[in-house]
């Protein structure tokens, strides 16, 4: 009996020699429990982004990768975290209400964990008065708040496009061009009242009228180039908002 004890004890012994060192990478740990935690790899974080608005997010008259929200992405590059752009809801010609009536909607199936709003132009273009704006607005960034929190969101101030070389076709110059900044003052009020971050784009916008590089083909909306010069205000927002 005491001889085999001594054989089970050295065994024992040659096994714990065998076993790998402390710290090495084959190492584990045993938890509380029992159970055994092994290293991770960090996992590079992606959120869900959707874009809303109209022309200016859907990037009429411009490429796919000229888009602002797609120069947006590439901008920001693969490192963790970051955006994927699962969907673009903008519409050409839509309002504050189809954004509202139509793109909202669709957010409940495509659950993003990031937004950004860029509105208002066709509700100066069709004429719809201040107050129904800042109503739909309130709505909009409401849910938004809701849905995915204040420090998810982004929004976009309207650019300018009576600078443009078809900008006078929509109505007296001026007069356009006040209602926009009008409506960027509700959009930014609005936003500043739930914490949500703000880029002002409006001055870029206006470079347009001395550099027609800025604007697109058709003579109205705004080139890639100028959608370039958006994003390098829109990314260091997205950076801070992301913790990078």
């Amino acid at each position: 009996m005491v001889r085999a004890r001594i054989l089970v004890l050295l065994a024992a012994a040659l096994l714990n020699a065998c076993g790998p060192p402390n710290g090495s990478a084959d190492s584990v740990a045993p938890t509380p429990s029992g159970s055994v935690t092994r290293p991770t790899s960090p996992v590079a974080t992606a959120l869900r982004y959707v874009a809303l608005g109209d022309s200016y997010t859907i990037g009429t008259s411009v490429a796919l990768d000229e888009r602002w929200p797609n120069q947006l992405i590439a901008a920001l590059g693969s490192a963790g975290p970051t955006l994927d752009l699962v969907a673009n809801l903008g519409v050409n010609g839509f309002t504050s209400r189809d954004v509202l009536e139509v793109e909202m909607p669709r957010l409940a199936a495509l659950q993003p964990e990031f937004v950004t709003l860029l509105i208002g132009v066709n509700d100066v273009v069709q004429r719809v008065s201040a107050e129904t704006y800042r109503r739909n607005v309130t709505s909009i960034l409401d849910d938004l708040a809701a849905r995915v929190g204040a420090e998810r969101i982004l929004v976009i101030t309207t650019p300018d496009y009576t600078v443009a070389p078809a900008g006078g076709d929509f109505g007296d110059p001026s007069q356009q061009a006040a209602a926009i900044r009008t409506n960027n003052e509700i959009l930014t009020g609005l936003a500043a009242g739930r914490r949500i971050a703000t880029v002002d784009i409006y001055d870029l916008s206006q470079r347009a009228a001395s550099d027609r590089s800025l604007v697109a083909a058709d003579g109205l909306h705004p080139s890639g180039a100028q959608y370039a010069l958006w994003v390098t205000r829109v990314v260091p927002a997205v950076e801070s908002l992301l913790g990078r």
